[in-house]
């Protein structure tokens, strides 16, 4: 059976932490375990610069921390292709030849692309680069001709964005030569972690999120100050489960289901306090944490290799993208010279 081509990513914008293990890195393990899949995992460095132009060595210094957090929670080189974005420069030509059949008009109807622009108060100084991104996106998806993207419910107008360019492409000029992606959604019922302070997401420039490389003293840190019931002022108080933070974590990461299931009765009818739950949660993130951290230290023994192995993706995944580019000149008719 032939393989699906699968690409997943992120914005090297700072180390990983909990809310991308929940919503996506668990998964990307899985699936390139299966054996079902192809599997692309770009560092999507060139569309991180599109909001961080004027702060490169940001981005610079993230790429090799998300290489690392790759490896530590068992992305395997072997198993995926790991590439860095900007070392593909196919996807800037695929993105200039994308541009020309899709209007602006249709670009600022993305709720997407209106909501990340709202939350980044942009005002009227949009960077064009950014404004750009769900065209820069579909180039990324199509150089390598992946037929399922992993994304949040947030991203899916941007895949649908990619499959009406595919659509549109292959008809203008007559060639089925894109191909339309479908999504695979998140099946975990925690797929976005709220952050440490209560707030809707995890967010590295709020400062409420726990990385995956935080050491124990720091996990333990993080996990004792979180938000949690506001009006459960007193150990005898009933509580609230929904929506407390430290049950959804319980939720995402604890494996004995019974266990939480107990301390969630307990804790609605009074007579457990926060101290208590948090505790139970810190020894269940540590468990978790500890092996990724230990594998982390042990990349981070030798970060030429590291470099070595993002340059051989890179290659790899540079001759899948000219060679989808090489038949996308051919079907706007642009190869003059073959």
């Amino acid at each position: 059976m032939e393989k699906k081509i699968i690409l997943t990513g992120d914005r090297p914008t700072g180390k990983l932490h909990l809310g991308h293990y929940v919503g996506s890195l668990k998964n990307r393990v899985k699936l390139q375990n299966s054996g079902l899949y192809e599997s692309y995992i770009m560092i999507a460095d060139q569309q991180a610069l599109t909001d961080n132009a004027r702060d490169p060595e940001k981005i610079r210094n993230s790429l090799i921390q998300v290489a690392l957090d790759y490896l530590a929670v068992g992305i395997d080189p072997v198993k995926s292709t790991i590439l860095v974005q900007s070392q593909i420069p196919e996807l800037a030509e695929l993105t200039v030849h994308y541009l020309n059949i899709v209007t602006v008009a249709r670009i600022e109807r993305n709720p997407t692309v209106k909501e990340e622009i709202r939350q980044k108060e942009f005002g009227k100084s949009i960077p064009a680069g950014f404004f750009i991104y769900p065209v820069s996106q579909a180039a990324d998806i199509t150089a390598f001709k992946a037929s399922v993207v992993p994304v949040g419910e947030d991203q899916l107008p941007m895949i649908e964005q990619t499959r009406e360019i595919v659509r549109s492409f292959n008809t203008i000029y007559g060639k089925e030569v894109l191909v339309e992606p479908n999504v695979m959604l998140p099946d975990s019922t925690c797929a976005r972690l709220p952050g440490t302070d209560g707030k809707a997401k995890m967010s590295k420039s709020i400062g409420n999120c726990i990385y995956l490389s935080d050491e124990p003293d720091v996990v333990k840190k993080k996990v004792m100050s979180m938000f949690t019931d506001p009006n459960h002022l007193r150990v005898e108080d009933p509580g609230e489960v929904e929506n407390n933070p430290v049950f959804i974590y319980l939720d995402a990461f604890g494996e004995d289901k019974e266990t939480i299931n107990e301390m969630k009765e307990h804790y609605k009818r009074g007579g457990l306090g926060d101290v208590k739950v948090k505790k139970y949660l810190n020894e269940v993130l540590q468990a978790q944490l500890e092996p990724i951290r230990n594998r982390r230290k042990e990349f981070e023994k030798d970060i030429p290799a590291v470099y070595k192995m993002l340059k051989d993706g890179s290659a790899k995944a540079r001759e899948v993208a000219s060679s989808t580019l090489r038949e996308v000149r051919e079907a706007i008719g642009i190869e003059y010279f073959e």
